[in-house]
């Protein structure tokens, strides 16, 4: 039995419709704006024994950064490190910034160490050089400002200090323990004149 032509004008219709819609979603969608079908997962950077400076606006080293091994991820901009070293030197005084495990993110405005991490201060003549310990450290290294929430040990000689946490500002040459303190400070041996 013969379908009347009349009959198949809607469905024709309907059909036409339908194909007018997928290609205006395609041509309205564009290339750029479908998620990429080969977003790379696996890091486009590498490296062994890097050495990284930073330099200050008017060219002088901010600080040099060390690591046996860096790993960039572009999927969400972040950079690995390994056995990271940071050293800061202001008024010929290094201070050295060490840990197992490093992560920047944020173009490296941020950087997160965990594992054994130990910060060391050279002093000047008179004074002895300062130690301090943690499991974790958040590092801002333009800004010269550090963060830990878990417990820290600092020594300076024979004076030594125990916190829950701690912030410190190296720019501003401050350092506020948080938490649970104890500080221990010994008597001077030295006479009053």
């Amino acid at each position: 039995m013969a379908v009347p032509v009349d009959r198949l004008y809607p469905l024709i219709a309907i059909a036409a419709l339908a194909a007018a819609t997928v290609w205006l979603e395609r041509v309205a969608t564009g290339e750029n704006d479908r998620p990429a079908a080969d977003v790379r997962i696996e890091p486009d950077f590498i490296g062994a024994h890097i050495r990284m400076v930073s330099f200050k606006e008017d060219g002088r080293q901010h600080y040099e950064l060390l690591a046996d091994r860096i790993i960039h991820h572009p999927v969400d901009d972040r950079t690995e490190f390994e056995n990271p070293r940071i050293t800061y030197v202001r008024q010929d005084l290094p201070l050295t910034i060490r840990a197992r495990h490093g992560e920047s993110i944020d173009k490296g405005e941020q950087v997160f160490l965990t594992g054994n991490v130990q910060v060391f201060r050279d002093a000047a003549k008179e004074d002895e050089r300062m130690h301090l310990d943690s499991d974790s450290l958040t590092l801002w290294p333009k800004e010269e400002r550090a963060e830990s929430s878990d417990p820290v040990a600092i020594r300076q000689g024979s004076t030594s200090a125990h916190a829950d946490g701690m912030v410190a500002d190296n720019l501003g040459g401050s350092l506020l323990l948080k938490g649970n303190t104890r500080v221990t400070i010994p008597r001077s041996t030295r006479n009053p004149s």
